[in-house]
């Protein structure tokens, strides 16, 4: 039998993640369902965003009191004094939230929005490639782990007949995160179902094609055994998808790569097709030159994540009980910003945790002092909580998952109690 992992090595689906046995035949009566009266029952869905590059939680959520911060970032440093040029946005008296993110202060204020500080792997690697495989294997001290955490997290949600479309994650291909064997697919977008050849199949150039055309032509046999009907039960989703949609409450999502995914996201969430697990990402922002402060490439980004999210968030008014979204990010960056007005590679970030049942009003986690005696290496925020305490934690109370020795084998940790009972 052919698995995921082995099919995409050998040159298979990039735009579309399959399970054991290729494109499942079953995907056709899931496609259908869409359009009959809702047989699933609404569950609950964790929504992660990866922010790939290596976000800078000191700048995202700054400890504006710290004079060593100051002193560190001579024209990075942002005040939250009012008197200052469109000045951090005073949480608590310690910590600023970037004014790019001025669209969450309304949560955090409602107790809606958490945020961890000092988030980050207990593996040390500032290489983007190793810290993003280890973050969401979920196993910072083991290379070539067969599965994600959150394919993982699917798999013990216990579902005897589990739809095609219990995790999917709205990029182009399936992030490292879905690997395993609960199914997982990726779908670059809603409207245009299509398998991309790698590889022998494509030569140089990889080229896109339709399941239909690629049905008609392809030789391996996978694809042939699959039938006409997977591509029928595509059709359906494409045309489902393609109606015109008009998001809930009058949001409006950024025009944007993350504002599409969360906005498609919205739609798979009130097509009642089972979603539990859903994933996207955001890049740009590994901020080595010319970060800026108010404006520039890192408040841009700032500026759509926070518009995106709380889109989505606005979207879903009448399903929020059912649903927390949850970033991450492979490491921060240094205290010191560096001789080109960046950023580089550091060790612990902050994440933002947006849901009806977490602890929001707080900034959670142990920020100490950036004397250069506090920092890790002599340079860097150091990792004070671990990122297992904290994605365990929203697993287990969110969607109900407890196997923790499952969900990540080498942690024993404890929460921090940043989700309500």
């Amino acid at each position: 039998m052919t698995t995921r992992r082995g099919f995409i090595k050998a040159g298979g689906l990039a735009l579309f993640g399959i399970g054991s046995g290729g494109i499942p035949p079953f995907l056709a009566k899931a496609a259908a369902d869409i359009r009959s009266p809702k047989i699933f029952q609404r569950k609950k869905v964790l929504i992660c965003i990866f922010q790939r590059g290596a976000m800078d939680g000191l700048m995202a959520v700054t400890p504006f009191t710290d004079p060593y911060l100051q002193a560190a970032r001579p024209t990075l440093f942002m005040s939250a004094a009012k008197t200052s040029n469109n000045p951090l946005i005073d949480l608590d008296g310690r910590f600023g939230l970037h004014p790019a993110l001025g669209s969450f202060e309304p949560m955090f204020r409602d107790n809606r929005l958490a945020i961890v500080h000092g988030i980050g792997s207990p593996n040390t690697t500032r290489s983007h490639f190793d810290a993003q495989d280890y973050m969401e294997s979920g196993t910072p001290f083991k290379k070539g782990t067969p599965s994600g955490w959150l394919n993982r997290a699917a798999g013990l949600l216990g579902h005897e007949a589990a739809t095609p479309f219990q995790a999917v994650s709205l990029t182009s291909s399936l992030p490292r995160s879905l690997y395993g064997d609960s199914l997982a697919v990726a779908i670059n977008n809603l409207r245009d179902f299509n398998i991309q050849l790698r590889g022998n199949q494509a030569g140089a150039n990889m080229a896109a094609k339709s399941f239909e055309s690629l049905y008609d032509e392809t030789s391996l046999d996978l694809l042939q055994q699959t039938g006409k009907e997977s591509f029928e039960a595509v059709k359906m989703l494409q045309t489902t998808a393609s109606k015109s949609y008009k998001p809930a409450n009058n949001a409006v999502y950024p025009a944007s790569s993350l504002g599409n995914s969360l906005k498609q996201i919205a739609q798979l969430i009130k097509m009642d097709v089972g979603l539990e697990v859903a994933f996207a990402e955001s890049g740009g922002w590994d901020t080595h030159f010319n970060q800026g402060t108010q404006t520039g490439i890192f408040a841009r980004n700032l500026s759509d994540l926070s518009g995106s999210m709380m889109a989505l968030w606005t979207d879903l008014e009448a399903m929020q009980d059912n649903v927390i979204i949850m970033t991450m990010t492979e490491f921060g960056r240094t205290v010191h910003q560096n001789g080109t007005g960046g950023t580089d590679h550091g060790r612990a970030s902050c994440n933002f945790i947006l849901g009806n049942h977490v602890k929001g009003g707080l900034v959670h986690g142990k920020v100490a002092p950036l004397a250069i005696e506090n920092l890790e290496d002599g340079r860097d925020l150091m990792v004070t909580t671990d990122f297992r305490s904290v994605f365990s934690e929203v697993a287990n109370k969110h969607l109900g998952i407890s196997d923790n020795k499952i969900l990540f084998p080498e942690w024993t940790g404890e929460f921090i109690n940043v989700m309500r009972s």
